[in-house]
């Protein structure tokens, strides 16, 4: 479903590289992490891989298209929420949502059918009809959520999905998250909290300083380990890599 090979990305000619070498896949039915300190490369290779940052080695594909040579055909099977949230706030989130179908041309039976799904997810209530300008930093993150959800991508992207969220509806999003993987699509996903890494993935990326350290398949050695530490096993790999 993804395939990352050998990504490298800088910002300028003559800086670091933001991204080194990076390789990793998510196939159909997967939750796979992208873990790291802030700074390590996260958001960028998210942003890479979703078609808004261009790169200068590598090949990323999206169930099976490649996203420099055909762009389009990849942004169309992913569904893509950025760390920052960004939306059009003087939208109200109604006319987001719709805005949002009328891009991936979903049909309007198909995308009434999808608001009442994401509705029981996400809760927004009668504030869907409000202007997004008036929403807390919470209400955007939901906002963009269902926004990215709209078409039913195969493959979902979040960049540091639980901020803002109100416990509750992390937890509701948390069982979305599961269910939409065994739906058979794939999720990718950047998060600080070891603790909801260590419970939704299957597997993990670390990132460190734009170098893959490790790609761990958490649910095999927790199967084999009981007593397997996922903060533990972060830790220390982040303090010798």
């Amino acid at each position: 479903m993804v395939r990352v090979e050998r990504l490298y990305k800088k910002y300028a000619r003559k800086a670091d590289w933001a991204v080194h070498n990076v390789s990793f896949t998510v196939r159909p039915g997967e939750i796979v992490g992208l873990l790291g300190h802030n700074g390590a490369g996260k958001s960028t290779t998210l942003k890479c891989l979703e078609g808004m940052l261009p790169f200068e080695h590598g090949r990323i594909t999206i169930c099976g298209h490649d996203i420099v040579a055909d762009p389009i055909a990849a942004k169309a099977e992913m569904g893509f929420v950025t760390d920052d949230h960004a939306v059009f706030v003087k939208m109200t989130g109604l006319q987001y949502l719709e805005f949002m179908a009328d891009i991936y041309r979903v049909p309007q039976k198909v995308r009434a059918a999808r608001l009442k799904i994401l509705e029981k997810v996400f809760r927004l209530g009668g504030s869907v009809r409000n202007l997004i300008a008036s929403y807390s930093h919470g209400m955007r993150q939901k906002i963009c959520m269902m926004g990215s959800l709209i078409h039913a991508p195969k493959l979902w992207i979040l960049d540091e999905p639980m901020t803002g969220l109100d416990p509750r509806t992390m937890r509701a999003v948390q069982n979305y998250m599961v269910a939409y993987a065994k739906a058979g699509n794939g999720i990718l996903f950047s998060s600080h909290a070891l603790g909801t890494v260590a419970k939704l993935c299957d597997r993990v990326v670390l990132i460190r300083k734009g170098k893959q350290v490790s790609n761990v398949n958490v649910k095999e050695i927790a199967a084999r380990n009981p007593d397997f530490d996922f903060e533990e096993y972060f830790l220390r790999h982040e303090r010798h890599a």
